[in-house]
């Protein structure tokens, strides 16, 4: 899940898409953002909780199996710290500076992994673009949101030139979407006119009880199963199989 804007739901997206796949796949989340409000935080986890982070896995002095939490019997996450924020310092002499997180997953037995990017396109965003098999882009329902699709996709084709060849665009998600209000409507009509069927067809809507799911450490379908943002998200795992499969 990639944007370097932040409050796109790239973090929300993620912890409710995974809580959904999770019924019936093995899931494993990855949080690389050491900001707030991450997904750690969302899925309630204190740092005093934590047995090691992703700083510890990429730096090849934890495994990954170690620094697991158990979310659930098919749910697990490899959760950030506040020392991941220096990483980019810390990392980036380091031969194979791209390659760590693919490294730490290799031979890892999970059905889906989905790796939270931190609101920037520096090594973190570069080591799970180079680790991924495709891009999910949450992308709020407003002009200024839409301006950084085309440096995501430059950043992309980096990747893929020089890393990671396989690497493909798994679509473009419409967040905090509201049918009444016409540029949302506006946004849309152009995100189909530019992009077409690499937008996910389901739209999540602009939902109060997506905001306060997170503060609670509970995922939307924890939180009210019965709100528009729970189906919403439930839709999106229909789709977001379908596309993995055909990729």
């Amino acid at each position: 899940m990639a944007n370097q804007k932040g409050g796109v739901g790239k973090t929300t997206t993620p912890h409710n898409l995974g809580m959904a796949l999770s019924r019936g796949c093995r899931v494993l989340f990855i949080d690389l953002d050491a900001q707030g409000n991450n997904l750690t935080d969302a899925c309630g986890l204190e740092a005093e909780e934590l047995k090691a982070t992703a700083y510890e896995v990429l730096d090849g002095g934890v495994r990954l199996s170690d620094a697991i939490c158990q979310l659930g019997p098919r749910l697990d996450l490899l959760p950030a710290g506040r020392n991941l924020a220096v990483a980019e310092l810390a990392f980036a002499s380091r031969l194979g500076r791209e390659n760590l997180l693919k490294k730490a997953l290799a031979g890892k037995a999970y059905d889906v992994a989905l790796i939270d990017c931190p609101p920037s396109l520096g090594l973190l965003t570069v080591n799970a673009l180079n680790a991924a098999n495709g891009v999910l882009i949450p992308v709020q329902a407003e002009y200024y949101a839409l301006a950084g699709l085309d440096l995501i996709q430059e950043t992309m084709q980096g990747v893929i030139e020089n890393l990671n060849p396989a690497l493909a665009l798994l679509g473009i998600l419409l967040t905090f979407y509201d049918g009444r209000k016409s540029l949302n409507r506006d946004v849309a009509s152009g995100l189909a006119d530019r992009w077409g069927a690499q937008v996910f067809r389901t739209r999540i809507r602009d939902n109060v009880a997506l905001a306060e799911a997170p503060s609670n450490g509970q995922s939307i379908f924890e939180y009210r199963a019965r709100s528009y943002g729970a189906a919403d998200y439930e839709a999106l795992a229909k789709e977001f199989m379908k596309r993995i499969k055909n990729k």
